[in-house]
């Protein structure tokens, strides 16, 4: 045994009589705890913006704990930078906890085996089971990130593996409250596992055999025998997820966090089941990283259908909510890192859609929707745990913007700009940079932009092309402006030409799955269409830009949801044809142009929706519709403003369910009108699912696959049936 393995299990005191076999478990159980407290202790320092700190601790032990610790620290600043070195090196220091884990595992199963164990939640080797798990998962987030497809191939192949270990866990879970006589009327269960993997190895039909994968694995340096495809602890076959049950009990313990004040869900596990603090860890840590596995896989657009089928499963972002709200009640950092997640989904993702239920439905438990008043109720939770953190406070700005309090939100970021890591840093201002564009604070938002590229290297060409929108936005302002100032307008001009050709030139740098990133892909036929058109029309290049891409841009990130009436009335002045430069001749044939004004149209609509008139949305929208599908062909046309149209049309007959008194007279009743608009939104978002490729895809395929779970979600609340 190696010496560190040694100082773990505790060493055997020099006695005459010498130790029972049940007091040397004991004290290797006591040693095993401290260590791994003081693992978790110290990586909860990175959620309180001190990762220099918790890695100089980290360092000072070489346990799994640790090392997955250390993992922790590089793999938060490699997400949350997207920076390619530093994704390398994390996938280095996961393997090698990987590793380890492995190793410890097999020790703690041999020991029990040989001196036998009590009555446990979870088989001997658990916990190392889940920082493999961890790991696995860590890494194939980083592999999905990375640039090639092959890595992020081997990603979704880690997330297969870290499924099944952490399902296994999760089985044992429920066969221990079944045992005990904890477990609930599970047919009052509206979530299920989405394994079929996990299936098969019920019914005893497994088969590990991977020969339809398109890659062969590649060599992992364990000692010993290689990692197996599953955890191989003594687990009892029984896929009924147990997070339910848990919700329904209490925790009392020093070393978890007290209930949190947000009403549902605010229950724990019980101080009974989890008095010991590995069952805590390990009880915390798979519902934070099945919450995290099936909430992405969940989010997974139609176009990756392909990566999912290499997997053999699909996501539950229902139960993989349920699951992260559990573990974010813990005082660690599991619980803190589903507490991140959690804020992530609904303040990043959910900010882009727009199909979701209602606020009432929210409060009365539908999981889909936004929480404002929980999350609100979970940020103040972390800001006591951890108070020096930045991440909090830009999360808590977040709920600000989607409050449509934009100038609240920009206050709130621009007093939190003094992270120590460098990653929450730019994440702030990139949200600032947004906000600005949001309320049109042209300046600001070209400033914020600028230093984006200072802050991070995500997408350079990206950055540049809407600070370059920014200063066409001035440029258009001084050229319109009752005075004018020649020297202001030769000014902006200069400055616009200059940024905008400068983003097609840093563009291709970054890859995602091997394939360019969209928004760089959006912005070099942008150039292309611009650079033509110029020559065409014989005018400059900021002068044959038509419709505000301001305004395209808020519409990609969905601005117009956080805008109030101020802003979005400025929007509508911003889409004025009267915004153009150009001279008149020119200027006729810009606005000739289909795409261009299928873009303009779109933005507008969406400004009108927001603003509450649905008829002129949807004639808006008609318009678009009605359009030469071919005339969006092409390397330097707009090709998302047509499968916009019809995601707007889904939205327009959403925003009549959740607003019946707008259904017309000739309604047939409350029940048949809300069932045929119902079928209405779902039919567009199904139009979608099968849209051939274009170059926003994955973007637009985010918003349908929210929207699509909604109504899974409403259909089931009114015994309609589900998708």
């Amino acid at each position: 045994m190696s010496r560190i393995g040694s100082w773990l299990r505790g060493t055997t005191p020099k006695s005459s009589s010498g130790p029972s076999p049940a007091e040397s478990q004991a004290d290797l159980r006591a040693r095993e705890i401290a260590t791994m407290i003081d693992a978790m202790t110290a990586t909860a320092m990175i959620m309180n913006d001190d990762i220099d700190g918790a890695e100089e601790r980290l360092k000072k032990d070489d346990s799994p704990f640790h090392q997955l610790g250390l993992a922790v620290c590089i793999f938060m600043r490699s997400v949350l930078g997207f920076e390619t070195g530093v994704m390398f090196e994390t996938s280095n220091r996961l393997n090698d906890c990987e590793n380890a884990a492995w190793n410890e595992m097999k020790k703690a199963q041999k020991e029990a085996g040989a001196t036998g164990s009590a009555d446990r939640i979870y088989s001997p080797g658990s916990e190392y089971a889940l920082v493999i798990a961890d790991a696995q998962l860590m890494s194939a987030i980083v592999a999905v990130l990375h640039e090639s497809l092959t890595e992020g191939i081997r990603g979704f192949y880690k997330l297969r593996k870290a499924y099944i270990t952490l399902d296994e866990i999760m089985q044992a879970e429920t066969a221990y409250l079944k045992k005990n006589g904890l477990n609930p009327d599970f047919t009052k269960q509206t979530a299920s596992s989405s394994s079929s993997v996990s299936a098969a190895r019920v019914n005893g039909t497994d088969d590990t055999d991977d020969t339809d994968l398109e890659f062969v694995d590649a060599d992992e340096a364990h000692s010993g025998a290689q990692t197996p495809m599953n955890y191989e602890g003594h687990l009892a076959k029984n896929s009924q997820p147990p997070e339910e049950s848990l919700s329904k009990l209490s925790l009392n313990s020093d070393t978890t966090s007290k209930p949190l004040p947000n009403g549902q869900g605010a229950k724990g596990p019980s101080s009974d089941l989890f008095k010991d603090p590995v069952d805590m860890f390990v009880h915390s840590g798979v519902n934070m990283c099945f919450g995290i596995l099936l909430l992405l896989l969940s989010m997974v657009p139609p176009t990756f259908s392909r990566l999912l089928s290499i997997i053999g499963f699909r996501g539950d972002r229902e139960r993989g909510i349920r699951m992260l709200w559990q573990a974010s009640k813990f005082d660690n950092i599991n619980g803190a890192v589903a507490g991140l997640m959690l804020l992530a989904y609904y303040n990043g993702l959910l900010g882009f859609t727009d199909i979701l239920p209602s606020e009432s439905d929210v409060q009365k438990g539908a999981l889909v929707g936004y929480p404002k008043a929980r999350c609100s109720a979970l940020i103040a939770e972390m800001r006591v745990r951890y108070p020096d953190s930045g991440l909090w406070r830009f999360e808590e700005a977040r709920v600000l913007g989607h409050s449509r309090d934009l100038h609240g939100a920009l206050k709130a970021l621009k007093s939190n700009q003094a992270s120590k890591i460098r990653q929450v840093t730019a994440l702030n201002n990139f949200e600032m940079a947004l906000n600005s564009m949001y309320i049109h604070d042209f300046p600001d938002m070209r400033d914020n932009f600028l230093r984006c590229i200072e802050l991070n290297d995500w997408s350079h060409a990206l950055y540049y092309y809407i600070a370059g929108c920014a200063e066409l936005e001035n440029y258009r302002n001084a050229f319109h402006s009752k005075e004018k100032d020649e020297s202001l307008i030769q000014l902006h001009k200069k400055k616009a030409d200059e940024l905008l050709r400068k983003a097609p030139t840093v563009a291709g740098k970054k890859r995602f799955l091997s394939r360019p990133l969209p928004f760089e892909q959006f912005v070099a036929r942008k150039l292309l269409k611009w650079e033509a058109r110029s020559k065409e029309l014989g005018v400059d290049l900021v002068d044959a830009v038509g419709v505000s891409p301001v305004e395209e841009m808020t519409y990609l990130w969905n601005g117009q949801k956080k805008m109030r009436e101020p802003e979005l009335k400025m929007s509508e002045e911003m889409l004025s044809w009267s915004r153009l430069t150009a001279p008149e001749e020119a200027q006729k044939k810009i606005k000739a142009e289909i795409d261009e004004q299928a873009a303009r149209d779109l933005c507008r609509a969406a400004v009108a929706r927001t603003l509450g008139n649905l008829n002129e949305a949807r004639e808006l929208l008609d318009s678009i519709l009605a359009m030469d599908k071919q005339a969006f062909k092409g390397a330097n046309r707009d090709d998302f403003a047509l499968p916009s149209a019809n995601y707007e049309m889904a939205v327009l007959a959403w925003a009549e369910v959740q607003n019946p008194e707008l259904r017309g007279e000739d309604a047939t009743g409350d029940e048949d009108w809300l069932r045929e608009k119902t079928e209405e939104c779902q039919s567009w978002l199904e139009k979608l699912t099968k849209w051939e490729a274009f170059v926003l895809d994955a973007r637009i395929g985010m918003r349908v696959q929210t929207g699509m779970d909604t109504l899974r979600w409403y259909k089931r609340e009114h015994g309609w049936g589900v998708i």
